[in-house]
């Protein structure tokens, strides 16, 4: 297979298209062939609807824009969506590939460029990906395969019932005659061939799709990322791997509180620095500002190392702004008194004030997070071009589209005049959804005339990032004489989201609120989902899994908590509160009329209880559940339902001189039909490496306005001395029919109340703040 980029600068704004028109190939003439007696296999799925038709741009169907084949047989496919690890631009060709019956070794992967009108929606978050496009992909596919059949029966003059693809070729049984799909796109380009109509573009409602049991590559688990040999080699494409004739390098000095700005700087020292060339001030943005760079002082050279050396010897003064004054400490404790009392209700089902007046029994617990950084292994980057009135961009963005529109607003210009080419992304798990780093690379391109890379250090991107809202959970249920739970209280407390991109009203909205509160799904009579205030004071951003880290933490770690209260065994006691099999209904749950299901028609993508207790089953059952363990061990485990796939989670700890490690892990994963086994795995084992490494490490904390981390020696991640040992996954297999989910991230919220679980069964020792550490005191 031949892979991204051969040269690092030769990033293609489009697909290569061999000297096929589209017309010409692709169809569409009249006198076109009777499509209607053709009779082929019944249709292996029906169509359904997801978010994806939704999202801005939604969804194309047109194959002229992903495929293409050359003479020799290459089939070039359009990956869309960003690749930062998750392996879409694998999965996605591969599913095309597939059903078109094209040899995987001859497909060729070309990444598009932010063009959303052209591709459809381009961003690569929410655990979207194969949710949204697996059909679409699955669509052109079957189009492809049709057209070359089509095209094989004309010049054999042949019924188009007697010609089949097997593997990039068209074949006629009757007659023995084959052709491979080269040598059908080449005839079919030569300008003289009377005998040869044009190919109508089928309907969706003419096409015929493989049977599950004909897929060779759909659902096997057998095809490895595109970019594994790459990657591994040193020859993959980041975005500092980018360089243009003339290209100056910016570091910045950026305020170090959120909303800051210079009030003056002596930049004499900086532009002493060999290399440096000029220093220059950014404008800076305040809250709401969506992605606006923060402002600062820019230092221009010649290398990236003069930029940074002239960068840290600027002496600047800082207006710090009304954040000047955050504090984490402080701020967490308001956050614990707001939740003790009654918030904004955002869902009420049952009379749950009855039910504590009536309570046997009262049982509560609180559980906190800090904030936390994306902190991807590559720091954000960009490289910008502006020349003669256009722009152009090289970039590891997840949303390429949006970042072409926001640098063209930034600059004032026509998004028609900016053209952002897309890199492999060297991780990041939201951070690279905001393109703050972007538009100052395309700013500072502007003043200095020239092509400009900005190059964030690992401190800027751990003091100055979009981070993931600190939160506090409370929990408290009601019980009868019975012990059965007869009431639930949640109040969440975490500064909002939407404060980024509209006025701060101290609330969560729809989107935070269905990620494991107003959703949570116990079978209990009476429950109240409340929102107490909290205004936000620094950027909060999309990160990996987003408001199911605390929710799931603390959902799932008080449902341990009241086992043992209860003196109970805590699968017994989940799998209880979880109760029968059944799909909620939202209007009998309580949940709001604005309930945010991910985006997706709650009707094709309901909770399923059933699917959450087989989960959870599933993940108990492979680490040995009851099974007697040495002294200094214990397992936990955990459940939850996010991006609409359920995760089962079962971790075992080990306790050595107080370090907690994880020699065991288990995931039970119910995604719908798992397209790429393989890739579902690794995100797996990426979310347990993040998990753990939340669980433990992940807090940044604030000092008059600023961040107190700097780097990875004070803002730790797992290393190999304490790694999640052994993780194994366990998909749970599912026909097409069941609806595809994310896989992305619902592996992350489960792990760290199961690894809390797991301490507590070791050690006694319940752990209610993340992140709690790797070690017991």
């Amino acid at each position: 297979m031949r892979h991204f980029l051969d040269d690092p600068n030769e990033i293609p704004a489009r697909p290569r298209i061999f000297d096929v028109s589209r017309r010409r190939f692709l169809g569409i003439a009249a006198g076109g062939f009777a499509l209607a007696a053709f009779a082929g296999p019944a249709r292996a799925f029906a169509p359904y609807k997801t978010g994806g038709e939704d999202m801005p741009h939604g969804l194309v169907t047109d194959p002229s824009v992903f495929v293409t084949i050359d003479a020799d047989g290459t089939v070039t496919i359009v990956a869309h969506r960003s690749e930062m690890g998750t392996g879409s631009r694998t999965s996605l060709p591969m599913v095309l590939a597939d059903e078109m019956g094209a040899d995987w070794e001859k497909v060729k992967i070309v990444q598009a460029p932010g063009d959303e009108p052209k591709y459809g929606n381009q961003d690569t978050d929410g655990s979207r990906s194969m949710r949204h496009h697996i059909q679409s992909m699955r669509q052109m596919g079957a189009t492809m395969r049709f057209m070359l059949e089509k095209a094989a029966a004309a010049t054999w003059d042949v019924p188009m019932a007697e010609v089949n693809t097997g593997v990039h070729e068209v074949t006629h049984a009757p007659s023995g005659r084959r052709a491979g799909f080269g040598e059908l796109a080449e005839r079919l380009t030569q300008e003289q061939q009377p005998d040869m109509p044009y190919v109508s573009v089928p309907s969706f409602d003419e096409l015929t799709f493989r049977d599950e049991s004909e897929f060779r590559y759909i659902g096997k688990g057998n095809v490895p990322i595109v970019d594994l040999f790459d990657i591994t080699t040193g020859k993959a494409v980041y975005g500092a791997d980018v360089t243009l004739p003339g290209m100056k390098f910016a570091a910045i000095a950026r305020p170090p509180v959120v909303g800051g700005r210079p009030l003056r700087y002596d930049d004499s020292a900086a532009r002493q620095v060999p290399g440096v060339e000029t220093v220059l001030g950014l404008e800076g943005s305040t809250p709401p500002a969506k992605f606006a760079p923060l402002g600062g002082i820019a230092v221009i050279a010649g290398n990236t190392w003069a930029a940074i050396q002239g960068r840290d010897l600027l002496e600047i003064e800082w207006d710090d702004g009304k954040n000047g004054d955050y504090d984490s400490a402080a701020f967490t404790q308001a956050m614990r008194e707001t939740a003790a009392k009654p918030g904004k209700v955002m869902r009420e089902k049952g009379d749950v004030d009855a039910a504590f007046a009536n309570a046997a029994k009262t049982f509560a617990a609180e559980y906190s997070q800090a904030h936390m950084a994306h902190i991807p292994m590559e720091p954000p980057v960009a490289i910008a071009s502006v020349k003669d009135g256009k722009v152009e961009i090289w970039a590891p963005v997840q949303s390429p589209y949006g970042t072409r529109t926001d640098v063209a607003a930034a600059l004032k210009m026509s998004p028609d005049d900016v053209t952002v080419h897309v890199t492999l992304l060297g991780g990041g798990f939201g951070r690279k959804s905001k393109c703050d780093f972007v538009i100052e690379a395309a700013l500072l391109s502007r003043m200095v005339g020239a092509p400009v890379r900005v190059q964030w250090t690992r401190e800027d991107d751990v003091k100055h990032s979009f981070y993931h809202t600190t939160s506090v959970e409370r929990i408290e249920v009601a019980l009868d004489a019975a012990g059965k739970v007869t009431g639930w209280k949640h109040n969440s407390v975490a500064p909002s989201i939407l404060s980024t991109f509209a006025p701060d009203s101290g609330h969560q909205f729809p989107i935070e609120a269905g990620m494991g509160h107003v959703d949570m799904p116990f079978d209990i009579a009476n429950v109240r989902a409340d929102n107490g205030e909290a205004f936000a004071h620094t950027r909060i951003g999309w990160f990996r899994s987003v408001s199911n880290v605390p929710r799931a933490f603390a959902v799932q770690s008080f449902a341990a908590e009241l086992a043992d209260e209860l003196g109970r065994d805590q699968k017994e006691v989940l799998l209880e509160l979880i109760g029968p099999a059944r799909k909620l209904d939202p209007k009998a749950e309580g949940f709001p009329e604005d309930f945010w299901n991910y985006g997706e028609v709650y009707d094709n993508y309901p909770i399923d209880t059933g699917r959450l207790s087989h989960a959870l089953e599933v993940a108990a059952d492979a680490i040995g559940w009851g099974r007697a363990l040495p002294e200094g061990e214990g397992i936990g485990l955990a459940v939850h339902r996010s991006f609409v796939t359920y995760i089962g989670c079962a971790v075992r700890t080990k306790i050595v001189d107080g370090r907690i490690t994880v020699p065991e892990t288990h995931f039970a994963v119910d995604c719908g039909f798992a397209a790429n086994p393989e890739r579902i795995r690794s995100q797996m084992e990426g979310a347990a490496v993040m998990g753990m490494t939340l669980a433990l490490f992940s807090g940044i904390t604030y000092e008059n306005g600023r961040v107190m981390q700097n780097n990875f020696y004070d803002y730790d991640v797992v290393r190999a001395d304490n790694f999640p040992a052994d993780v194994s996954v366990h998909i749970v297999a599912n026909p097409f029919s069941v609806h595809a989910a994310g896989v992305g991230e619902p592996g992350v919220p489960p792990f760290a109340p199961a690894l809390a679980n797991a301490v507590f069964n070791a050690t006694g020792k319940r752990l209610r703040d993340m992140p709690f550490g790797d070690t017991l005191a």
